[in-house]
Parts: C-alpha cells; sequence; structure tokens
C-alpha cells in the first residue's frame, strides 16, 4: 500500500507550533515510506476562514522546509460533499433535525443535571410529517444529522493501541448546516475516502471524531479499515498545563519574527514525545533517516520555549559560513566574511545578533573608559599590525606585566572599552577585525 497522509488545517488563523508538530509528523511519515503528503485546505468554514490565512499557511509550511505532493482545497470540492448527501439521504443515513441552538443547549443542561451525559435525544427522529411541516412554516430549516448505527466503533492506534468507543455515548452529529452546507466530520471522511488517504495522524483529540468517521466511511461506501490512524498527544508546556492560551505567542509567525531557525523548530517538534533524543539536526533528512512512529508514547509531551532557543543557538554555532553568508547580507551585513561569522557565531542566540557585532567590528561604537590612565597605557602598548588571533595575547601579556593587572581586572576595562559591552565573543578573534587604528582610538575614549 502506497503511504498517502494529508495535513488538513482550516485556514482561521496562522499556524502554531501544535499545528507545526502534526504537519511534521505527516511529512516525515510520508518521506520516511517513500510515500505522498497532501496539504488539505479545509475552507467550508466561510465566516472564519480567510484566503489570506491560507497563504500564510502555505508560506510558514514552505518556511519549515516542508513540501506538498499533492493540493487540495474543500471549498473547491462542494460538488462531491453534495453528492454525499445525496447518497447517505438515500440510504436513510442522516435525518433533518428542527431544534435551535438554544433548545439544544437546555436539553444538554437537564441531562447534566441529572447526571446523565450530555447525548442528543433523537427527537428529531420522532417527528411526524406533520411536525416537520409546521416547524418550516415557522421558517425552521432542518440541519442534518448522521444516525450513528448501534455498537462499538473499534480500532487499532498506531499511537494508543487498541481503542473502542460504544456509539451509544455518543451524539449524532451534525454533518450539514441548514443551507446545507458540509461540516468537519462530513468532509474529512468524504476526502479522506476520495483522496486515498492510507494514514490519518494527527491530535487525540480527534479520537472521538475517528470513531465517527469510520461509521461515516461504512455509510459512504468506503472502505474504513484499509485507513490506519494515530492520535498524538497534545503539547503541553513546560509546566505541564495546556498550551492554549499561549498559541498566539508560539505562532510560527511570531517565532520566525523572534530569529527562530525553522530546523531548531523541526529538531524540536520531530523528537517531542518519542523516545529519539532532541539535539540539533541541519537538515530535513538528517530528521527522515530512522523516523519511526512507534517510538511515540502516549504521554504528553513538553514543549519549552527555553530548550528551543537553546536548539536555535546551537544550530547558529555550527552554521558554516558559507550557508550564513547570504542571510549575514539579507541583514544589512554585505560585507561579513568567515572570520567575523567564526568569532561572533558562538555568541549568537539568533541570526540577528550578529548586527551589533558587526557594528563594533566595523562601526562607531561609544567606549566605556572605566580608567583612563590605564586606558591610555593599553593604547601605547598596541604592537604594530599585521595582527592576527595571537595579537591580543602578546599585547594583554604586556599589559598586565606594565600595571600589575590580571585576570578581570586586565580583561574587563579592555572589553569595555574596545566593544562597549560586559560580554561578547573573545577578544582574541575581535581585536583583529577591530584593526589598530579603531582600537587606539576607542581606547583614547573616542567614539570609533
Amino acid at each position: 500500500m502506497t503511504v498517502r497522509v494529508r495535513f488538513a488545517p482550516s485556514p482561521t488563523g496562522f499556524l502554531h507550533v501544535g499545528n507545526a508538530r502534526i504537519a511534521l509528523v505527516n511529512w516525515l511519515f510520508a518521506r520516511a515510506g517513500r510515500g505522498r503528503f497532501i496539504l488539505r485546505i479545509d475552507d467550508t468554514d466561510t465566516e472564519r476562514s480567510t484566503a489570506a490565512y491560507a497563504r500564510a499557511i502555505e508560506e510558514d509550511l514552505a518556511w519549515l522546509g516542508l513540501d506538498w505532493d499533492e493540493f487540495a482545497r474543500q471549498s473547491d470540492r462542494m460538488a462531491r460533499y453534495a453528492a454525499a448527501f445525496e447518497r447517505l439521504a438515500a440510504a436513510g443515513a442522516i435525518y433533518p433535525a428542527y431544534e435551535t441552538p438554544a433548545e439544544l443547549e437546555a436539553k444538554r443542561t437537564a441531562q447534566l443535571a441529572r447526571g446523565r451525559p450530555p447525548v442528543y435525544d433523537r427527537a428529531a427522529l420522532a417527528l411526524t410529517e406533520a411536525a416537520r411541516a409546521r416547524l418550516e412554516a415557522e421558517g425552521r430549516r432542518p440541519h442534518w444529522r448522521f444516525r450513528l448505527p448501534a455498537g462499538p466503533v473499534a480500532w487499532d492506534d498506531l499511537v494508543h493501541g487498541g481503542v473502542r468507543i460504544d456509539a451509544a455515548t455518543l451524539s449524532d452529529p451534525v454533518v450539514f448546516r441548514a443551507d446545507r452546507r458540509p461540516l468537519y466530520l462530513l468532509t474529512s471522511a468524504v476526502d479522506d475516502a476520495e483522496l486515498e488517504v492510507s494514514h490519518v495522524i494527527r491530535g487525540e483529540d480527534h479520537l472521538t471524531n475517528t470513531a465517527v468517521q469510520i461509521r461515516l466511511l461504512a455509510a459512504l461506501g468506503a472502505e474504513p479499515e484499509r485507513l490506519r490512524f494515530a492520535h498524538l498527544p497534545l503539547l503541553i508546556d513546560a509546566g505541564g498545563a495546556g498550551l492554549s492560551k499561549r498559541l498566539g505567542s508560539l505562532a510560527l509567525r511570531r517565532l520566525r519574527e523572534e530569529g527562530i531557525e525553522p530546523m531548531a523548530i523541526a529538531s524540536l517538534l520531530a523528537r517531542l514525545g518519542s523516545s529519539d533524543p532532541v539535539e540539533p539536526k541541519a537538515r530535513l533528512a538528517d530528521l527522515v533517516a530512522g523516523f519511526d512512529l512507534a517510538r511515540f508514547s502516549r504521554a504528553a509531551p513538553r514543549f519549552d520555549a527555553a530548550e528551543l532557543r537553546a536548539l536555535n543557538a546551537r544550530l547558529l554555532h555550527a552554521l558554516p559560513f558559507e550557508e550564513a553568508r547570504p542571510r549575514l547580507a539579507a541583514l544589512g551585513l554585505a560585507g561579513a566574511d568567515a572570520a567575523f561569522w567564526e568569532a561572533v557565531r558562538g555568541n549568537l542566540a539568533t541570526l540577528a545578533e550578529a548586527k551589533p557585532w558587526w557594528r563594533v567590528c566595523t562601526g562607531e561604537i561609544e567606549p566605556v573608559i572605566e580608567d583612563a590612565a590605564f586606558a591610555g597605557t593599553a593604547a601605547e602598548l598596541l604592537p604594530p599590525e599585521p595582527w592576527d588571533q595571537g595579537t591580543f595575547a602578546a599585547w594583554s601579556a604586556a599589559l598586565g606585566a606594565a600595571t600589575g593587572r590580571r585576570g578581570r581586572a586586565l580583561y574587563r576595562p579592555l572589553r569595555l572599552a574596545l566593544t562597549g559591552a560586559e560580554r561578547g565573543p573573545e577578544l582574541k578573534d575581535l581585536l583583529p577585525l577591530l584593526g589598530r587604528a579603531r582600537a587606539r582610538a576607542r581606547l583614547k575614549g573616542l567614539r570609533a
């Protein structure tokens, strides 16, 4: 069987790390199995879906490095859902229901008050033709519910193992609105069947939906046993709470603006919840190698923003100059060379942090002079050029001998004068980039 998976976001907002994890796991599963990855935009919710969010989804996936082999948009497939309505209606698998949202909420509240599960009571099935005509004369138009066949629904989940859900614990789901617009459970079942999806990999919040969709697939004449399901636990934060209130700050766009590397996100999300160690990978291909869905557990994985940022730094520290060069140029650092990159990359948490160090090396800064006499002596002892990485050791040794200073008392005032900062790249690497004239001027307290 050819592996065919789908990532099916709704264009009602920007992708966040939870969405990205599902997309990435689907993509890795497809690539590891030499299969197909389908991007399906679930945009039938016309009130909330926008073309701008749909474009953003494609842009964010591309930024993450995830390409797709096939593309589908549910708004282009409305005729397929209309055909499904006719098939289900002809088979008696769906029925009209007329309750208003307020009436349904009242029923739900009453059931909960009696300690009963809030399952729809199928009152619509007891309506006579005369009762339905009377309701429609009042201006009501029915929504349509799928009549769930009785009995348990069972499947072997690739993450949860054996799952069994009794249909009696579920309400007959609404699958078409009053205006005949299809809802998610119906459209997803139709698309998974017609796009020949082999594996549905998604969050465990869809476990109950899967029971309904298996029944829908059978009612549509598909073969639900051909589909394999995998439901991944939802991410929690470092403290064990859900991420739902923080997802806006964890949107891929926000993380990108903050300078997070796409491979830092991929390296973390691909391994969260699995038995594989989280470590920085430079290529998606490195994550494909050895990928195995069986290594994911049922325990909720912890997403730690601090861990993501640490991975980001580790990736930058190992980034070769040839890969950094065009990105530095895009930041306005067109003249940055390998020596500059080697000097500063070990101190970067994000690539944008290279900009102030470029200014330190090539522009003007306000030097910090704590002891003018010491700085003046340091300026006089600067050796002639050319300079290399050994220059700083020789110069600081001579300065220490002349002033009697050692350790922090020797090095801290030099760093403040030369860079204006308490911490940063090693001075042995920065000094040759500064050059003698700039270093001397700064030690004299001049803006240079």
